[in-house]
């Protein structure tokens, strides 16, 4: 087994910052589809998320509204974090998002998860801690230098 010391130099200049752009391909595209689909379903929001029960500050807002800046916020944060543009900032706000989600939906249908995810089933905390913890890796270690907050960096 080889340790990523024994790559060469060239080789480790390459790669450096794949993993932070595929992190922040796959998280950014997860939350940004996430986003449209609650927009093209209108502003309304649907019966089973009007009865909700939100954490304090989100849950004094009208649930239509939350619906409605839920989408928009997932839909340009997660664009924001595919072209790495201010990620550590979009990073912590979709993690709040993630934050009332697990809150609101998810926590109380336990751990279930990965090999449901398309039923019902499938709405436990297990992919949103997953998403949360990527979203930890791109705050505390940056969106890579394959973005444009590397890019604008003097």
């Amino acid at each position: 087994m080889h340790s990523s010391n024994s790559l060469p130099s060239r080789a480790r200049e390459k790669i450096d910052g794949l993993g932070l752009l595929l992190l922040r391909l796959w998280v950014g595209q997860e939350f940004a589809l996430a986003g449209f689909r609650k927009l093209s379903s209108g502003w309304t929001a649907p019966s089973w998320f009007a009865g909700l029960d939100f954490p304090i500050f989100v849950g004094w807002l009208p649930a239509s509204l939350n619906w409605g800046i839920a989408g928009v916020a997932e839909l340009l944060l997660g664009i924001a974090l595919v072209l790495g543009i201010a990620s550590r900032t979009a990073s912590l706000g979709l993690l709040f998002i993630t934050y009332v989600a697990v809150y609101s939906v998810h926590f109380d249908l336990g751990w279930a998860g990965w090999n449901q995810i398309d039923s019902d089933d499938g709405l436990g905390f297990k992919v949103p801690l997953m998403l949360a913890l990527m979203l930890v890796a791109i705050v505390t270690q940056g969106p890579g230098r394959w973005s444009f907050d590397s890019w604008r960096r003097p």
